[in-house]
């Protein structure tokens, strides 16, 4: 039997969409200039045929309807109108039951385009959490980046979000400004989750899966890298500059040197304390050999 849900290779997801059912909504990212970023470099930005998507909805729910979680890929299918949408989500919850969450990557000035009536509406829908990639909070980093964003649209637009009653998971790539701008990545991108406290927190470390090289060459800035403690001195001055009530953090990726998980503001002193460690003495964590040695 033909898997009924046909997919357009790289497929990405969070990591906490392990075990959501994904459909392919719009194939790569209409932006696709961040200078960070290589998952949709190999893609041209497509919207999927409606019925095409409707139709995998269907099929799919006639071997397993009672999917609980759904994850809408690929890049921001925010970008699409709020009627489009609202139809997606109404096939979901008529095909699947027991569904309890229909979540989706968005960049902020897709969610900005919508109106609080509109946003509202998707979340009476269905659609309840929004993964936003902030980078940083930093608008000098953000523009050497082309991230397309600033400290203001993320902020009025994750707002706007959650006035809505959509939760919002939002991200901070540690490294990303290299020595140069590190200290101002750390306090900015802390004013900025301040200004918004996200549901979620999540941080994971710059990469460079087509090598450090061709990354300094797509990076609109000299880029130097952080080693292993430098890391660590970010997130920790990142960290302690946030004034945070109940925004749940994780630094697990797969990226990360030091597996951080707690609530901020209640575990902020442990995590400061856990890095403080990592800093002056990592034999006594649980670190990799080859990152202990880096340090």
């Amino acid at each position: 039997m033909k898997f009924p849900i046909e997919y357009n290779e790289p497929l990405f997801r969070p990591p906490s969409e392990a075990l959501s059912l994904i459909f392919q909504i719009t194939i790569g990212c209409s932006w696709n200039k961040c200078s960070f970023c290589e998952m949709y470099t190999s893609k041209k930005f497509t919207v999927k045929k409606e019925e095409d998507v409707i139709k995998e909805i269907i099929d799919y729910s006639n071997i397993d309807p009672d999917v609980r979680k759904v994850f809408l890929a690929d890049g921001n299918v925010m970008v699409l109108s709020s009627s489009r949408l609202i139809r997606i989500l109404t096939q979901l919850n008529e095909s699947f039951p027991h569904l309890r969450r229909i979540s989706a990557y968005a960049m902020p000035q897709d969610i900005i385009q919508k109106s609080k009536e509109e946003l509202k509406e998707l979340y009476e829908s269905g659609l309840k959490l929004l993964y936003i990639g902030i980078e940083s909070g930093d608008d000098e980093l953000l523009n050497l980046i082309n991230k397309g964003e600033t400290f203001s649209t993320t902020v009025e637009s994750i707002n706007k979000a959650q006035e809505a009653g959509i939760q919002t998971s939002v991200m901070i790539i540690n490294g990303l400004g290299g020595k140069k701008y590190s200290r101002q990545h750390s306090i900015n991108s802390a004013r900025v989750v301040n200004e918004i406290q996200p549901h979620y927190l999540s941080t994971l470390v710059l990469s460079y899966p087509l090598g450090l090289e061709h990354y300094k060459s797509r990076a609109g800035y000299d880029f130097e890298p952080l080693n292993k403690k430098e890391l660590f001195e970010e997130l920790k001055l990142f960290i302690e500059n946030t004034n945070l009530t109940s925004t749940i953090f994780r630094s697990d990726h797969a990226s990360n040197y030091l597996t951080l998980k707690g609530i901020l503001s209640r575990d902020k002193e442990i995590l400061v304390e856990r890095l403080s460690l990592a800093i002056n003495s990592p034999g006594k964590l649980y670190l990799r050999p080859e990152w202990a040695r880096g340090l």
